[in-house]
Order: structure tokens, then sequence, then C-alpha cells
């Protein structure tokens, strides 16, 4: 098990590596100088110079990289050309937002999958099965951004349960900032529903496949108990794939949905800092989500050995 997780710490560590060199590159061959946005269509040459000067922007590419790639590993993720505070500053800020929305919408989207996964399984074949299946090739193919313009109209303006947008940030009270947040992260969560709860079916009916399934059958264990005590855990493999795909996703693909409903978070940072071509934001929280999703994939793969020990006996 310790030689598993060495080889996938080094893979994560050297997928890191390459990330960083990919993020800062591309972002390098972008057209605009974030000089000249800073000041304007009106700004001189020598008031444009000074400022590139000063931001470090004249300094060749592999010296900023490694300047860039060293302060990160120090925790030091630059200041901001736009907002002239420090990106840690920012990121701090904002990820109070994100991670409880996407906390939130895979807790959700997992309540709806799970249990609506076991009982098409359950009823494979029958009419109720079609119906689910068919719903669920509705959300998948529904984007999450047409799903919060129906929210909005039906929970925030036609019933009024929940505010139609912004956050009004946690010192109003738990309830009040976790009300703003239900409406996208329901948003977010259906579409990633309708997927987990379809990978749980298909998982779940190639494990009732198996013959200890058909063993426990036989010596008459009800369907419904051979599923939930026999069938689950051991398809649970690509069910923990799929949940930390989306959980990554879910931190990292909310742009759309922030600024649908006005939530100051990292998504919103990010598209915010593109727009004005401040690259620092953009490559540290790039390069952080990216570490994020690889830790995330790290968890994965090491829960993978507690779900099905045979896994812990195949690892050199």
């Amino acid at each position: 098990m310790l030689a598993f997780f060495l080889r996938k710490l080094i893979w994560a560590i050297a997928t890191l590596a390459v990330a960083s060199v990919l993020v800062f590159a591309a972002l390098e061959i972008v057209p605009g100088d974030p000089a000249e946005v800073m000041l304007g269509i009106n700004a001189t040459d020598d008031a444009i110079a000074a400022l590139r000067e000063s931001l470090g922007l004249n300094k060749p590419v592999l010296e900023r990289y490694i300047s860039w790639l060293g302060g990160m590993l120090v925790g030091d993720f630059g200041q901001s050309y736009t907002y002239s505070v420090s990106v840690r500053e920012l990121v701090a800020d904002r990820i109070t937002i994100s991670l409880p929305l996407a906390l939130l919408s895979l807790l959700i989207s997992t309540l709806i999958a799970i249990p609506v996964g076991l009982y098409a399984a359950a009823k494979r074949g029958s009419l109720a099965d079609t119906g689910i299946m068919a719903l669920t090739q509705i959300g998948i193919a529904i984007p999450n951004f047409w799903f919060a313009l129906l929210l909005v109209y039906f929970l925030a303006i036609w019933l009024q349960l929940v505010p139609a947008g912004g956050f009004p940030g946690w010192d109003a009270g738990f309830w009040v900032a976790l009300k703003s947040l239900l409406l996208p992260s329901l948003s977010l969560a259906l579409p990633q529903a309708a997927i987990l709860s379809r990978v749980t079916r298909s998982a779940l009916l190639e494990t009732m496949g198996e013959d200890y399934i058909r063993t426990a059958r036989a010596k008459g264990l009800s369907r419904r108990a051979t599923l939930w005590h026999h069938a689950l855990r051991n398809a649970l493999i690509p069910v923990l794939t799929i949940l930390g795909l989306q959980f990554a996703y879910l931190l990292a693909g909310t742009i759309i949905i922030e600024n649908v409903f006005y939530l100051p978070g990292l998504g919103r940072l990010v598209f915010q800092a593109i727009s004005l071509r401040d690259l620092i934001v953009v490559e540290s929280v790039v390069m952080m989500l990216v570490a994020t999703i690889i830790i995330i994939n790290l968890v994965v793969d090491l829960a993978y050995l507690w779900v099905d020990p045979r896994l812990r006996n195949r690892s050199p």
C-alpha cells in the first residue's frame, strides 16, 4: 500500500510540474498586454514601459516562470495587477463561497443520484427504470445555466422561497448565506446527479451479474437486500471515480453559474481576471485548482483500497 501511495504521489508531482509549464505558456501567448489594459488606450509608451517594468513583465519568460513557480512553492502567489492586493488574499476571500458551493452541490447530487440509481437497478426493465433513464438523459443534455434560469423563475421569482442571486456574506448568518447558495447548488447538482445515477445503475447491474450475488440470491436473500448489502459497496469504485471528477468540476467549473447568480467566488474571479488580463491571478488560481484536482484524484485512488480490499493485495 505504501508503494502504491508513493507511485501515485510521484505521478501527482510530475503532473503538477507539466501543468505549471502549460498554464504559464498558454497565458503567455494570449494576445494583449496587461499594462496597456490597465492604463487604457490613451496611455503613452513611456507610461506603459514604466508599468511593465514595475510589474516585472519586461523580464525574460524563463525568469518570470521560475520566479512565479518558486513563489507558489512557498505560498507566495504574487500580487494582483488589478486589485493591488496579494493573490492569496483574493483566493482566501473567494474560496469561502466556491468551496461551500461545490460541497453543497456534491452533497445534493449524491443524495439524489445514489437512491435513484439503486431504484433504477432494482426495477431494471420496468416502466420506472425507463422513465428514470429518460429523465437522466434530459438532465445530461440540458446545460446547468438553463437549469439556473428555470430555478430562478420558479423558486425565486414565482414562489419567492430563496434569493435570486447575490451573496450577503457569512456574517449575515449561516442560514441566510446558505439560502443564497441553494439555487446555484441545485443548478450545478442536477446535471451531475443525472450522470452519477446512470453510472450507479450501470455499476450495480454489472455487479449483480457476479457469482457471489447469485449465491446470495440462491440462499434466499431478497433482491433489495442483495443490492444494499452486497452489490452497492462492490459497485462503488466507478461511483467514487465520478464523484472525484464531479467535485473537481464543481470547484473549478463554476464560472458561468457564479456569474449568473452574481456570486463573488473563484469562478467569477478568474473570469474577471481574464477580462482584465490580470495574468498573475489567472495563473495562480488555475494552478491551485489543478493541484486541488490532482489531490482529489489521489484521495479517490486511496479510497479504492478501502472499498475493495482485493486491490491492496495487488499493490506492489
